[in-house]
């Protein structure tokens, strides 16, 4: 058997679809536009498996348009100014973007993306993206950083940009705000640290936190005013807890009860708390729940979200700022540390002086910066927000008006709005990163934008005076977020060719771990420029698993693609990246890469087999089929219809399993078999009738396959079909048609008798196969059959046929099923 080269034929193909712009998108045509907004892989490495699962289902869903006579505009992206990619320069380059000028690290980031990306994009070629490559764009470029900055400048007047200073996210790693949507939660071991507060008349509040670093920042103590909260003596002191608390904490340490009272009566009380700069009021909050922990809570500047919302409803209390942006306190006995060595010191300082009660271990959920996973904090700076919460309402509509596939992730779309506590901050603290056109005045306060016309532009080298007072501007520093930009991915996509492509487009495909990122983002931008949505259709794709657990740099367990494929080829990863429908995890399993290396000898055997046969093959229909070719053509219109109804509703796993069981089963194990005997020695109407079905259903196989292999399908085409069908691909081919007139012919139940009798055909040929199997025969040994009389009917029209591919000497109809052997 001679070893197929599967690496020689991708690179011929993929050599082939450049030179021959196969995939290139017509600005002139009048076919129908199918467009697609692809969210561009961000430059922070090699492609990844997620990468080659998700690319995957889109590009089947690009390749089956493209097949239905539709002008695909499919241009590819790379998504290069955020922070990723900024990590992977410090990395790949041995520095720190904090300690570098800016301009020079701006240079280094471009020269490196410039070294990389090249083979950072040939990546998707491999895969077999049929993107058209000639249109693409960086969310760093030129034209996208002039886009952007336009987007800016068009909120700002219409006043749906501010700026603020607000406790906002921060990573004190990347030293940088971040949004919402950048944080992940993270399951940690921590320390519920119980501690007590003095009152004026000697007594003590009870309080628990996981935070006790941030004590030289407390501003306050809050309890439930209607509650129940009781005063209980533990050896020589008063303690205060609400009474669900001491019913809890009595089983372990000695309380006596002295007094039961509601809350109401110690707000207003002055509580010491130790390190803190000032003593703090006791107050009412809704937060405090007095089944929970102590019934005591205690807050500081800023511990977490908790701590921003109670100064938001408590705003008669005045920050104290005890961290700076690198995540170091500057007050307090902990200066000069980061907060998880601070914990530990205050603890212990704590506790020399008497003042933790006890403490417990638990797991905690800790919010990271999903781009490096360090703990976020609070830090209060001054940032550029978009308004969104004010049109949470008028966002989910715009959500309903999207189809999305699978329909349950929209429930995520929706449940993020709801969720949502802050606008979109959209400034970030770092270097690398499209500028924010903006300037300030220091003397008036007046704010300066740039003009439109001047765009894109640099604050920083552009000078500008205030036109108000004449004073210089002060520029900003500060760049838009990465999903500012990245959020316009169709606009700037449209952009390329001229704006032939309009909003909505088509097609969005993503992943749902950036429902929150960017279909939120997108929708939003789309919404807040041009009042629509920005596409028909989002498709959202599920994680890759190994052993049944999500694959991930931090556990160790990642696949590489590029291994994959030179292993096996980019068809078989493809294939495997088939065998999950939209929204739903796929676990690694090599047997899956085995499976489409072994449908990809399957076919180059199946169309060897057909065309040795079809050399005198004159491409004409035969004026009568064989009754088991027209069987099987009415089956084969079958699975054309459902195979495209399943596309066409983004179902191309289901598709994927329609035609593999129909090649299969039906094709390789039953027609192929059955018809060796008329196209090897049968002349006339009957060789005929098995060549033109042969071509014709081998054809719309192959075509159904595209999709999902590409590279076995147009070496298949090229070398047997390409002479006869004239496209110069298999992917710029039509995609099979059904074949109404022989449709026509019958009505659904006709149909259904005819699946059935050709279903029987390769059931009693199983049982024929079987029963050699069992007596040790070869399939080719001869044989007498028997039927019983319904069967023998039923394949009345088909039993020469069945003669052939069982070799039997005789059929014969009787009242049971039996195989004798001569």
């Amino acid at each position: 058997m001679v070893q197929i080269d599967l690496k020689k034929i991708e690179e011929k193909w993929k050599n082939y679809w450049e030179t021959e712009k196969i995939y290139k998108f017509d600005g002139s045509s009048r076919k129908k536009i199918y467009s697609i907004d692809t969210p561009p892989p961000t430059v922070s490495g090699e492609m990844h498996i997620g990468h080659a699962f998700s690319y995957s289902q889109e590009d089947f869903i690009a390749r089956f348009m493209r097949m239905n006579s539709f002008n695909v505009f499919y241009p590819f992206g790379t998504d290069d100014n955020g922070l990723p990619t900024e990590r992977l320069v410090e990395k790949i380059n041995n520095v720190k973007s904090k300690r570098m000028p800016r301009g020079e690290f701006i240079e280094l980031c471009l020269k490196t993306l410039k070294e990389i990306t090249p083979e950072f994009v040939q990546n998707w070629k491999n895969l077999g993206m049929s993107c058209d490559f000639d249109i693409s764009y960086s969310t760093i470029n030129k034209e996208s950083h002039r886009l952007s900055q336009k987007s800016f400048i068009e909120l700002f007047n219409k006043k749906e940009i501010y700026e603020k200073e607000f406790p906002s996210l921060w990573c004190p790693e990347c030293q940088t705000s971040i949004a919402q949507a950048e944080l992940e939660d993270q399951e940690r071991i921590t320390s519920l640290v119980y501690l007590k507060a003095k009152l004026e008349d000697g007594s003590f509040i009870i309080y628990a936190t996981t935070r006790p670093e941030l004590h030289p920042g407390c501003v306050g103590i809050s309890i439930n005013e209607n509650g129940t909260y009781v005063k209980v003596k533990s050896k020589d002191e008063i303690w205060i807890i609400s009474k669900e608390a001491y019913e809890k904490m009595k089983f372990e340490f000695p309380l006596k009860l002295v007094e039961e009272f509601k809350g109401n009566k110690i707000i207003g009380k002055i509580a010491i708390v130790k390190y803190s700069e000032q003593n703090v009021l006791i107050s009412h909050d809704i937060s405090a729940k007095t089944e929970y922990g102590t019934g005591v809570v205690y807050y500081c500047s800023y511990g977490g979200l908790d701590c921003v919302q109670w100064m938001n409803r408590h705003q008669e209390v005045k920050p104290v700022i005890v961290m700076q942006e690198k995540g170091v306190y500057i007050k307090g006995p902990c200066k000069g540390l980061k907060s998880f060595e601070a914990r530990e010191k205050i603890v212990e300082l704590l506790k020399k002086e008497g003042h933790v009660i006890k403490e417990e271990k638990l797991n905690h959920i800790v919010n990271v910066h999903d781009k490096c996973g360090t703990p976020i904090e609070f830090i209060s700076t001054k940032q550029w927000f978009i308004k969104v919460l004010d049109k949470k309402k008028k966002l989910i509509e715009l959500g309903t008006k999207i189809n999305w596939y699978p329909e349950f992730m929209q429930k995520r779309y929706v449940n993020w709005i709801n969720g949502l506590e802050w606008d979109w901050n959209i400034s970030r603290d770092r270097h690398f990163g499209i500028p924010i056109p903006v300037w300030k005045c220091e003397n008036c306060h007046n704010f300066i934008l740039a003009k439109e016309s001047k765009l894109p532009i640099d604050p920083l080298i552009t000078p500008k005076k205030c036109p108000k007072c004449g004073e210089l501007a002060k520029p900003e520093k500060k760049v838009l977020d990465t999903w500012a930009t990245s959020s316009l991915t169709p606009q700037i996509a449209s952009n390329l060719v001229k704006n032939k492509t309009k909003l909505p487009f088509s097609l969005r495909p993503q992943a749902h771990d950036i429902i929150r990122t960017w279909a939120f983002y997108t929708i939003v931008k789309s919404y807040l420029h041009e009042n629509k949505i920005p596409w028909k259709n989002i498709i959202i794709s599920g994680n890759v698993s190994l052993g049944g657990e999500k694959m991930s740099k931090s556990k160790g367990n990642i696949i590489s693609p590029k291994e994959i494929m030179e292993k096996y080829s980019a068809d078989a990863l493809r294939y495997w990246a088939a065998g999950s429908k939209l929204g739903n995890d796929l676990d690694y399993q090599e047997k899956d890469l085995v499976a489409g290396t072994k449908l990809i000898n399957k076919l180059l055997n199946a169309s060897n087999f057909v065309f040795m046969n079809l050399k005198d093959y004159d491409g004409k229909k035969p004026k009568k089929l064989e009754e088991l070719d027209e069987k099987f053509l009415i089956e084969l219109n079958r699975v054309i219809f459902t195979t495209t109804s399943r596309f066409e509703n983004y179902d191309y796993s289901k598709a994927k399993f329609n035609i593999e069981e129909f090649f299969w089963k039906f094709f390789c194990d039953l027609y192929l078999e059955s018809v060796k005997k008329r196209v090897y020695s049968e002349k006339g109407d009957k060789k005929k009738s098995a060549q033109w079905t042969l071509y014709q259903s081998f054809l719309a196989i192959l075509k159904m396959f595209a999709p999902f292999i590409p590279f076995i399908t147009e070496e298949i085409y090229q070398g047997h079909f390409k002479i006869f069908e004239k496209e110069k691909s298999i992917h710029l081919i039509e995609w099979p048609k059904l074949n109404k007139k022989e449709f026509k012919k019958w009505d659904e139940p006709k149909i259904k008798t005819h699946a059935n009798e050709l279903t029987l055909f390769s059931d009693l040929l199983t049982q024929v196969r079987i029963e050699k199997t069992k007596v040790q025969k070869p399939m080719n040994a001869e044989c007498i059959l028997t039927l019983n009389k319904l069967n023998y009917e039923d394949l009345k029209g088909m039993l020469e046929d069945f003669k052939n591919v069982t070799n039997a000497k005789e059929i014969k109809s009787g009242e049971n099923f039996r195989v004798e052997f001569i």
